[in-house]
């Protein structure tokens, strides 16, 4: 059963630094985008200046197709902050990029964009399971949330 949701304000939200607001903005505009390095070409999430492989400050962002699996899940009982008590037990999934497996992004998997946190089923939890992105606003920030993809 679902739950209202708390006021965007209430949940946290992600605080973007210089290097990380580009990811945000792409955000903002229904985009997935990860950082690249402009000299080698190889993908690094979180975003950062330097490049952990060659050591060039140029980077780029490329489109990402907004398909992964997940890689791992957890369900906190009870919730760690209170603002997400009225959602526990809710999911947090760490989802595995199709476009760069070696890339992982956290977030919940929903029924729908602006849907309550607790609004999947548990049993449809499943480690390998396929997600698509999607994006909400919330206090002010777009943040990427969780589909199951559909066949």
């Amino acid at each position: 059963m679902t739950t209202p949701s708390p006021a965007a304000d209430e949940l946290l939200v992600p605080v973007p630094d210089e290097d990380g607001a580009p990811f945000w903005e792409y955000a903002a505009r229904g985009e997935l985008r990860v950082q690249a390095c402009a000299s080698c070409g190889r993908l690094r999430f979180p975003p950062r200046p330097c490049c952990p492989h060659c050591q060039s400050f140029d980077s780029e962002w490329r489109p990402m197709s907004g398909r992964g699996r997940i890689w791992s899940y957890v369900r906190p009982h009870p919730p760690l902050l209170p603002a997400y008590a009225a959602q526990a037990p809710y999911n947090v999934i760490l989802v595995e990029l199709a476009d760069a497996p070696h890339i992982r992004l956290a977030g919940n998997l929903v029924t729908s964009a602006d849907a309550p946190l607790d609004s999947v089923d548990p049993a449809r939890l499943r480690i390998g399971a396929r997600v698509q992105v999607v994006f909400t606003r919330t206090g002010g920030v777009t943040v990427p949330r969780w589909v199951p993809e559909k066949s």
